[in-house]
């Protein structure tokens, strides 16, 4: 089983990325997926989760409003569109699969981990 960010790199503040992730080894429609990002230094965090019709979605308060976490089950993919970002929004960005079906932030709850995708915001 493996989960494969992409789509990090450098933007200027204010820009937009999208980050994908595509799972292999097994379909995650059953479950919950999720967003969490490590800037240096600092723990990793939850940033955003999505439950396994994609009907209900959860976001940190630094990024709602700003991100959009949508999945598509047919391509076993999860994305994250990334508007106006600042620049501590810097980080490893990771996707991750739950072991439940709905979304949560709780990392305890995801089993399966990406390798990460580098984004960073230069001011």
């Amino acid at each position: 089983v493996q989960l494969q960010a992409y789509g990090g790199g450098l933007v200027q503040t204010g820009g937009s990325l999208r980050l994908s992730c595509l799972a292999s080894g097994r379909m995650f429609s059953n479950n919950g997926l999720g967003w969490f990002r490590q800037a240096p230094g600092r723990e990793r965090e939850f940033v955003s989760a999505i439950n396994w019709r994609g009907g209900s979605t959860l976001y940190s308060d630094s990024v709602k409003g700003r991100f959009t976490i949508s999945r598509d089950n047919a391509k076993n993919t999860v994305s994250l569109q990334m508007n106006s970002l600042k620049a501590e929004d810097t980080a490893v960005y990771y996707c991750a699969a739950s072991i439940y079906s709905y979304g949560t932030s709780s990392q305890g709850h995801f089993r399966y981990w990406g390798r990460g995708t580098l984004v960073t915001v230069s001011s």
